[in-house]
């Protein structure tokens, strides 16, 4: 009788604690496009003036969790070459789930833009100015997808909260919080020295600027970013090229873009969006980063297939491709998350932490975008195990 009353206590406990949890969640879900229905990636959508909200994907959508205290606010979608949208965040939950953004002509098409370089300086010499440069903690969903011979057969996702003061400084703490992972089907593992965290930063040409002053920058283009105009501008050098999309009036880095060949068969490319916080001051939304190469076959899967009778091809095609959403902004220390100590430098899926299954079903994942079905598709397909079953029972 006694067990059978704590069982039952619990079960109760249980539902009230997820009943309540859910009423107190509202899910803020949608789709953005243009006048012509096609999908509108790197948006940022959300709350501006509370810094809630995040940033839609590649496919154009995007998901989030509001409370009841915001159903009167008002929720803003802006995205480069588009005027701004708004409306209450009450009449989008009745309404259309399809934002429709009209583009927004800039009024700079015909300026002649004399010694570009002179605007590239100015616009890195007001970072610090533009960017929040207080210390602030970003929530942080990190994925990698490693991709040999043109199929995925590993994915991993953390979820980090991260101490930084903004570009130019580099990070000063972050802490891993969660992590799962899908079964390893590598046979080419390429573990890097530390956790992709930070080659976020080393490599986004706002944290490291001495190369533009070597650079040959030209104007590219024009468009406009909730209700400014910008210019684009592009550096090329012998091994890589730089975009920069800055505000004419304000100066302001709204979007940076960086590819490069390091070495002979290798390539990288990267992008870093900024939206604004309540105040205006720009801040990480979105960064996607992928690297193309090729490795050596080591040396018992060569054994392994030579033993099958199989030709051993001297290198594999690899990929590897990062893509990082900021989740959540804080800029209040008291509001900080309790930090450990600054991770020990190596690969990520190298850190080993328990699956919480309750977290990740209560956390506000992007939509699945295109790109992450084929993945998902391909790393089921393997040994026909759902993604899901991976996660609970591998990690």
């Amino acid at each position: 009788m006694k067990i059978n009353y704590i069982i039952s206590f619990f079960i109760l406990f249980g539902f009230i604690y997820s009943n309540s949890f859910s009423q107190s969640r509202i899910v803020i879900e949608g789709s953005v496009v243009d006048e012509y229905e096609m999908e509108v990636p790197y948006a940022a959508v959300g709350i501006i003036k509370k810094n809630i909200g995040v940033t839609s994907t590649e496919d154009g959508t995007f998901s989030f969790f509001v409370s009841n205290s915001e159903l009167d606010d008002i929720l803003e979608i802006s995205s480069i070459g588009f005027e701004t949208f708004k409306i209450k965040i009450k009449d989008f939950i009745y309404g259309d789930k399809r934002i429709v953004l009209k583009e927004k002509v800039s009024a700079l098409e015909g300026v002649v833009v004399s010694a570009p370089i002179n605007n590239i300086k100015l616009a890195f010499k007001l970072i610090k100015e533009n960017f929040i440069n207080n210390t602030h903690q970003l929530d942080i969903l990190y994925r990698r997808w490693d991709v040999e011979e043109n199929i995925c057969r590993y994915f991993i996702e953390h979820y980090l909260t991260v101490l930084e003061k903004g570009p130019p400084s580099m990070l000063r703490r972050y802490s891993l919080k969660e992590s799962r992972n899908s079964a390893d089907y590598r046979y080419v593992k390429n573990n890097a020295k530390t956790h992709p965290i930070e080659n976020t930063v080393w490599m986004n040409p706002l944290r490291n600027g001495a190369s533009i002053r070597t650079m040959k920058w030209k104007k590219i283009d024009v468009s406009s970013y909730d209700d400014e105009d910008i210019i684009i501008y592009e550096g090329t050098s012998d091994d890589e090229t730089i975009k920069l999309f800055i505000g004419f009036e304000t100066n302001k880095i709204y979007r940076a873009e960086r590819s490069w060949k390091p070495t002979v068969g290798k390539s990288q490319n990267g992008i870093w969006i900024y939206k604004k916080n309540s105040i205006g001051k720009l801040y990480l939304s979105y960064h996607q980063r992928e690297w193309i190469g090729a490795r050596r076959l080591p040396q018992n899967v060569k054994n392994i297939l030579l033993s099958n009778g199989k030709k051993v091809p001297e290198f594999v095609p690899v990929e590897f491709r990062h893509e990082l959403f900021v989740v959540g902004l804080k800029e209040n220390k008291k509001d900080f998350d309790k930090f450990v100590e600054t991770l020990e430098r190596k690969d990520m899926s190298l850190y080993k932490i328990p699956y919480n299954d309750l977290f990740w079903k209560n956390f506000s994942l992007p939509p699945e975008t295109s790109y992450f079905k084929k993945n998902r598709d391909e790393l089921e397909s393997i040994y026909d195990v759902s993604l899901e079953t991976q996660f609970k029972y591998l990690n």
